[in-house]
This record gives C-alpha cells, sequence and structure tokens, in this order.
C-alpha cells in the first residue's frame, strides 16, 4: 500500500509525524488520521517532500453518533497508488483547515462537503452552497438528516406494500406540507444573498485611468443551449473580454449520494448509469471494483476481457460525440454532430446486444458481468474494431483537424499549463493536453489494462485544439486495446460466485477509479456489514474538471466560453449527481 511505503522509506516520516499522524488501525481501512491543527502541515510536506501533487478527492463520512471524518485521496502526477489522509472533528461546530492553497483543485469538492455535510472549511476564498439553494434546510448527508418524502432508513422499503396494498407517500404528505425553511425564513420575502456573494466573488482589477468604462456581469445560461439547460456561468466581462467567470451548477442535483445509501449494494449499480448518461459502462466498472476490492474478490478471465471491450467502446463514442458536438458550440451546423452519433450508434447496438439497454446498461456485477456475448456479436465487434472504427476514426480527423474554423477558433484559446492542470485536480484529456501523461490505465492500472500495449495520448500546448486531438488520438489507442482484447480473450465462465443478486460485503472502506472517457471517475465505499453502504460518495471528473472552468477562461473572448466550455466536455448527470 502506498502509505506502508511511505513509511518504509521515509526516515524522517516517525521522527517528524508521529506526535500528530498515525495509521489508521481499524480493520478493513487504510490511510493515515491526522490532527487537524496538524492538516495543512503534513498536506505540504506530501506535496513538496514526496511528491504527492494531484489531490484527486476530497470528501466526509457522518460517523453518526460520534464525529465527522473528511478523507483525503492525494496521488503522485508521476503514476502510484494513492496516500489517504483523514481528519476526525466533532459533530458540533465542525471545522477543518481549507487545503484551498496548497491544493487548489479542492475548491469546489470542500464546498460540496461544506453543503452536504455542513463542515466549515476555514480561509476557504469562497464557502457557499454549491449544489443546494442558499435557501435550503439542513444538510442532507447528514445521517440525521431526513427528507420531506422519508419513509424509512434503508430500501427495500417495507411500507411500499402494506397487507399487500401499494400506497404513495405523497398522499399521506401532501405537496406544501413537506417543505422546511430555515428559522425566520420567508419565501415570499426572499432575496437570494447567495447571488450577491457570487458576483461579489468575481474579482474586478482596477480599471485605468481615464478610461471610460465598466465591468458587466453576464450569466450565460443556465437556459442557453451550450449549457445544456441546467448549467450556469457567471462572467465578468470588460467589452468583450472575460475579466472574470464563475461556475454555477445544482440545478439537476437529485442526491445520487443520499439515494445510493438508502440502496442496497447492488440497486446501486442501475443508479451508476445515470451518471454520465453517455457512459454507463465505465460507471458500472469504477463501482464495481470499489465493491469487489471491499469484497475480496477478481472476476474470471473472459468477464474481464469484456469489461475492457465494453469500457473502451464507451470511450470511443464518448470521444466521437465530444468531436462531433465541439463543432456545434463552434457554430457549425448539424452535420458533424449527426457524423459523430451515427458511429456511436453502432456502438451502442453492441451494447444493446449484451445488457438489453442502449444507454443505461446495468451490465456489469460485483464479481463479472450479467451475462456473456450472444452469438454472431464477437464477430460485430471484430468487423467494427478491424475495419469500420480505424477507418470513420481517419474520416473524421481528416474532416475536422485541418478545417480552418476550428484550428482559428481552438489554437490558443482556453491554455492550461501542466501546473496549473495539476494544481486545480483536473483529469482525462484536459490533464493530458496540458502536458501531462496521467492515465489510470497506466499510472495505477487495474483490471487487466496492464496487459495491453497502448500509448498515453500526451499533447502540450493545453488548449481547445490540443484537447480535441487527444481524444481523436485516445480513440485510435481504445481500438488498439480492442483488437487485443479481442485476440487474447478466453473461453470460460463471465461471473465469480454463486450468485449476481445476493452479496455480502464485509465492513471497511474502499476506493475503486477507473479512466474513463472524462478522467478519473472514482467511487469511495464504507461499508458496515450491512446490506446497505453507509457512505457512497462519487468523484465525478465532469465536476472537478470545471474547478478549471475558470482559469481557462480568463482573458479570453466571451464566444470564446462556449467553445472552452464544449472542449471541457462535461455531462450534467455527472455534474450535479
Amino acid at each position: 500500500m502506498s502509505e506502508e511505503i511511505l513509511v518504509s522509506t521515509l526516515p524522517e516520516f516517525d521522527v517528524l509525524y508521529s506526535d500528530f499522524v498515525k495509521k489508521d488501525e481499524r480493520n478493513g481501512y487504510e490511510g493515515f488520521i491526522v490532527e487537524p491543527s496538524s492538516l495543512k502541515e503534513f498536506a505540504l510536506s506530501a506535496r513538496d517532500r514526496w511528491g504527492y501533487d494531484y489531490l484527486s478527492s476530497v470528501t466526509a463520512v457522518d460517523y453518526f453518533p460520534d464525529q465527522f471524518e473528511v478523507v483525503y485521496h492525494i496521488y503522485r502526477s508521476l503514476g502510484g497508488g494513492a496516500l489517504v489522509i483523514k481528519v476526525q472533528i466533532p459533530r458540533e461546530d465542525p471545522k477543518v483547515d481549507s487545503l484551498y492553497a496548497i491544493y487548489p483543485g479542492s475548491e469546489f469538492q470542500e464546498r460540496e462537503v461544506y453543503d452536504m455535510f455542513g463542515i466549515v472549511f476555514t480561509d476557504h476564498p469562497d464557502l457557499r452552497r454549491i449544489l443546494m439553494w442558499e435557501g435550503f434546510e439542513g444538510w442532507p448527508l447528514r445521517k440525521d438528516w431526513k427528507e420531506p418524502y422519508y419513509e424509512e432508513e434503508f430500501k427495500p422499503y417495507a411500507s411500499r406494500w402494506p397487507n399487500g396494498v401499494a400506497e404513495r407517500i405523497e398522499d399521506k404528505n401532501p405537496f406544501g406540507d413537506n417543505v422546511q425553511y430555515p428559522k425566520g425564513f420567508n419565501p415570499e420575502t426572499w432575496i437570494p444573498s447567495g447571488e450577491d456573494a457570487l458576483y461579489m466573488g468575481l474579482k474586478r482589477p482596477d480599471k485605468l485611468d481615464g478610461v471610460d468604462s465598466e465591468y458587466v456581469v453576464v450569466n450565460l445560461g443556465p437556459q442557453h443551449p451550450s449549457t445544456h439547460g441546467v448549467f450556469r456561468m457567471a462572467a465578468l466581462i470588460d467589452g468583450e473580454n472575460v475579466v472574470d467567470l464563475k461556475p454555477v451548477m445544482g440545478y439537476l442535483h437529485r442526491n445520487h449520494e443520499k439515494l445510493g445509501e438508502r440502496n442496497t449494494f447492488l440497486q446501486i449499480m442501475p443508479f451508476t448509469d445515470r451518471l454520465d448518461y453517455i457512459n454507463s459502462m465505465s460507471n458500472n466498472f469504477g463501482y464495481a471494483l470499489a465493491v469487489e476490492k471491499l469484497m475480496g474478490i477478481k472476476p474470471p478471465e473472459r468477464a474481464e476481457y469484456i469489461r475492457v471491450i465494453m469500457a473502451e467502446l464507451s470511450r470511443i463514442q464518448s470521444h466521437f460525440v465530444a468531436a462531433g458536438f465541439l463543432l456545434n458550440d463552434l457554430g457549425a451546423f448539424f452535420t458533424p454532430s449527426l457524423y459523430a452519433l451515427k458511429e456511436r450508434e453502432l456502438i451502442l447496438e453492441v451494447f444493446e446486444a449484451v445488457s438489453g439497454s442502449r444507454m443505461m446498461c446495468n451490465y456489469f456485477r460485483f464479481g463479472g458481468v450479467v451475462r456473456d456475448l450472444p452469438e454472431g456479436l464477437f464477430e460485430t465487434i471484430r468487423q467494427l474494431a478491424f475495419n469500420r472504427l480505424p477507418r470513420k476514426i481517419d474520416e473524421i480527423d481528416e474532416f475536422l483537424t485541418g478545417n480552418e474554423i476550428v484550428t482559428t477558433r481552438c489554437i490558443g484559446v482556453g491554455v492550461l499549463t501542466a501546473d496549473q492542470a495539476i494544481a486545480l485536480s483536473t483529469t482525462g484529456p484536459i490533464l493530458r493536453a496540458s502536458g501531462v501523461p496521467y492515465d489510470i490505465r497506466r499510472a495505477d492500472p487495474y483490471s487487466i489494462y496492464d496487459r495491453f500495449d497502448f500509448d498515453v495520448v500526451v499533447r502540450y500546448h493545453g488548449d481547445i485544439f490540443d484537447r480535441y486531438l487527444v481524444r481523436i488520438e485516445e480513440m485510435r489507442q481504445s481500438v488498439k486495446i480492442i483488437q487485443q482484447a479481442l485476440t487474447q480473450m478466453p473461453e470460460g465462465p463471465i461471473f465469480e460466485g454463486k450468485s449476481q443478486y445476493q452479496v455480502k460485503v464485509p465492513a471497511g472502506e474502499s476506493y475503486g477509479r477507473v479512466e474513463g472517457p472524462r478522467g478519473e471517475l472514482g467511487y469511495y465505499v464504507v461499508s458496515n456489514g450491512q446490506a446497505n453502504p453507509w457512505r457512497y460518495h462519487v468523484r465525478s471528473p465532469s465536476f472537478i474538471n470545471l474547478t478549471s472552468l475558470r482559469e481557462m477562461c480568463k482573458n479570453e473572448k466571451i464566444a470564446d466560453v462556449i467553445a472552452i466550455l464544449g472542449a471541457t466536455d462535461i455531462v450534467l448527470g455527472e455534474v450535479d449527481r
């Protein structure tokens, strides 16, 4: 484990940190428990002494009724396993130091923890709610918080079929009596102070003497077509130039994690499909890995190969969509996106054949996959991988890469340097387009990715054009992986265990992560040995990549903001969860 390597190879560790850092000795747990007052000092040493420069995940666990625990997963951008840091704080007046000054990529994640748990991060530059609205009452992921239509703590709910008769909880608790407002709050006279805080947070540099002009705040979205109807950017502009910008999300938030903690472990699997709804296979993959670590099981060989094939097909169809719709954001009409969607449809037919669904696949299980490839599908995938997909990738590359509109609008626009990309916790094509060759399939291999010959695609200008080029070349590398997987795939079972539907998950914690099309998709799961997870957290790349949007948009034209957002390639189901 990473922490064992750290202790054994760094002689100064015990001398410097033994008084306020201890290994987590709980059965099934890992990492270090750090005294709250020493968190910053230890995090600074992790970054500067030991090279853990990439903060991946920040979340919290409510160990009701005792305490909160804030959990950090930090990695080296050169590769390797995680350094897991934990801080335990009381549930009454919970406070912990913000790591924003050390890891700026923690900004949105710390705001999410504050929003969901009420934990205050001192010295955070902009600690506001991020997914809930400012008038919301309570902290939804606390164990003692109950939603308006609360029925029971865990599914399956006994109240759903009392005496064999279906009842609706909405009928027992009619709309109008189910909303709780903060004490003294009147929705009729409410003035959104959160909006004032948002606008005040936009930094206004000093104007030049003698220049008669003023800054204007422009809201792009949430109704703007290019912001997907549920996302907003508040931009401070000077003429056509963007001076500052802040993303505003939460319009699609449904508290996926609270829903997950009410479900059984297996019931969560189809819920993961609804995160990045373009890539349900990748969503299934990451969650399955997290729970399999807790269960201590490994899928059979054939299932591993099928999983990899489905994940790489998912990456290809996602990158096709990203490339095609980037042209829409640049002002092109439907031709590029329709061309890309045609190839995506062929891949969705493969997903439908194995899972019965084109988008919400629910195909993975703990210990394997639901079913084997049906008759004839192996040859269909082979024809795609060896014939059609390589040809079509070359075609879209030829059509778009040299296009004057693409090059003019994308080269040198939305630049993010390598240091900025690491510090802001960006991941996936955005990180690699900035010159950081970090791909989890190579940096910290999972499943059977260490068996395949493929290149980590990297570019060095950090602009929109390089993000596009990374996705084009990654499709070729995915085809290469699929070709090898088809050649190597053995016969045999596709599931390890007696039943796909009755699982027992031992107590402990685990973090499973995969390299999804948008970057690191991670699942942090805590089990107390019961049928439902005690804590279920999704580290979504779309959400965390938006931390870099502000930096990418500064000093660009207002029209370029839409292109920069398009090249960020977010999916709002994964942003808001």
